[in-house]
């Protein structure tokens, strides 16, 4: 079975790209601000990138060139495959139709698309805001014609989609995959709909910690290339890391909360080590979910004190990024591939007082760091796990 590397990394959040996100993410600052994007919903802690929220397709276009540069290849790419996901997709585009339709007075969305609305929607401009918008687009910009996959899968879609990216190189499908996950996700019905839920945090992201109140929405997107080994070997350019294992499962419980005995996670946690040919000793950082939310972060200690008895060191890296829903996990992977190439484990920024037991990681620690886990847990009860080496 071909062994998979990854030879790239795009990435954008509210800290900046790739570089300037690790600088500061070490230095322990956080990208979350309060902002008002809406004048009809409150001002609220949030992760832009910008002052005004951000668009999928320029957040794709920017990642997917970046990590090309990275890799240093040039397109068109007509042989290499293309997974990349998102857990919102084009929302923000069907909130704006949807509005404009009211504010029109066109009778509805359906009226848009009538041949005598004065400003109907155009066909080609609606088929542009479909869920797999983000992997159609990579795939038009790399010119491809492999496999274009769309992983949706809550806040599980970015390790989802790198391990579907993984398979496709493993069976010989490709040699080369461009994989990972982008979100725009702060719209007026996104923002509405964890509020109602009552999972926004007031003043701020706090993973594992005693005063932790909720999640702070962010933007973000992180795509990888993946290769083959003997690909990026032949080609003679730096290597980042290879993708050992993978873990994925299903709660199949409740649309939101998790199921308390954590087994389905257990089982991807014990599926990922297997595949990888790891012990839970020889795991040496977990890039933690860490929502900062009251339930999420203890199921999430308890399964780190149950299955890791070595005290692993653990950070979450969304008190600096945010909760970038569907792009979380894709650009945790991607921090985990720096903490392997630079031997620095980053900070879990906004843990101020630890709720847990747990060897987190409040500064910027060095350490010998040879195998990580990074993992993501969605509601639907949807959990990935992924195992990366140096």
């Amino acid at each position: 079975m071909h062994s998979v590397v990854v030879t790239g990394i795009g990435l954008i959040s509210a800290l900046g790209g790739l570089e300037q996100s690790w600088q500061r993410l070490l230095n322990g600052e956080s990208g979350i601000r309060s902002y008002q994007p809406f004048p009809e919903l409150p001002v609220r802690p949030l992760a832009l990138i910008n002052s005004v929220p951000s668009s999928l397709m320029t957040l794709t276009q920017v990642v997917v060139a970046d990590a090309l540069a990275d890799a240093n290849l040039q397109t068109p790419m007509p042989n290499c495959g293309v997974v990349v996901g998102s857990s919102r997709g084009c929302q923000a585009s069907w909130e704006e139709l949807i509005r404009a339709a009211f504010e029109q007075g066109s009778g509805g969305v359906g009226e848009l698309f009538s041949s005598h609305h004065s400003s109907r929607l155009k066909q080609e401009t609606w088929l542009e805001t479909l869920p797999h918008q983000a992997a159609i687009a990579t795939a038009r910009q790399i010119g491809s014609m492999a496999p274009v996959l769309a992983p949706m899968a809550a806040c599980a879609t970015g390790i989802w989609a790198i391990a579907r990216g993984v398979e496709l190189i493993q069976i010989g499908q490709c040699q080369r995959v461009i994989v990972g996950a982008v979100e725009a996700p702060i719209t007026r019905l996104t923002l509405a709909g964890f509020d109602k839920m009552g999972a926004l945090a007031k003043t701020g992201a706090y993973p594992f910690d005693q005063r932790r109140e909720g999640l702070v929405l962010g933007e973000g997107a992180a795509v990888l290339v993946l290769e083959s080994a003997e690909l990026a070997l032949s080609r003679g350019v730096p290597i980042y890391g290879q993708i050992l294992g993978m873990g994925l499962s299903c709660d199949a419980y409740h649309f939101t909360t998790p199921k308390s005995s954590g087994k389905s996670a257990i089982t991807a946690i014990q599926q990922c080590l297997a595949r990888s040919h790891l012990s839970p000793t020889e795991i040496d950082y977990i890039h933690a979910h860490g929502t900062g939310t009251r339930l999420n972060d203890e199921n999430e200690a308890q399964l780190m004190d149950d299955l890791f008895t070595h005290r692993v060191a653990v950070s979450s890296t969304k008190g600096a990024t945010g909760h970038t829903l569907g792009a979380s996990g894709a650009i945790g992977v991607a921090f985990c591939l720096m903490a392997l190439k630079h031997q620095i484990l980053p900070p879990c920024v906004g843990l101020g007082k630890p709720a847990f037991d747990l060897d987190l990681v409040t500064q910027a620690r060095r350490h010998k760091v040879r195998q990580v886990l990074c993992w993501s847990f969605g509601f639907g009860g949807q959990n990935a796990i992924l195992a990366l080496q140096a």
